[in-house]
């Protein structure tokens, strides 16, 4: 089965441990959830800075 890396950063998010995660989810396995995790920071990073100067 396919989890959506949204629904296990949402989990972590809410304070849920990723043992606690791991026994909801029970056919993930630790690395799948740290791969997910790998996935939102690359996703989410900032490529460059830009500074817009106001007028």
């Amino acid at each position: 089965m396919r989890y959506p890396v949204e629904m296990i950063v949402e989990l972590l998010s809410s304070a849920m441990t990723t043992d606690e995660v791991l026994i909801d989810c029970s056919d993930l396995e630790r690395d799948d959830v740290l791969a997910a995790l790998e996935f939102a920071a690359m996703a989410t990073r900032t490529r460059s800075i830009i500074q817009i100067n106001a007028a």
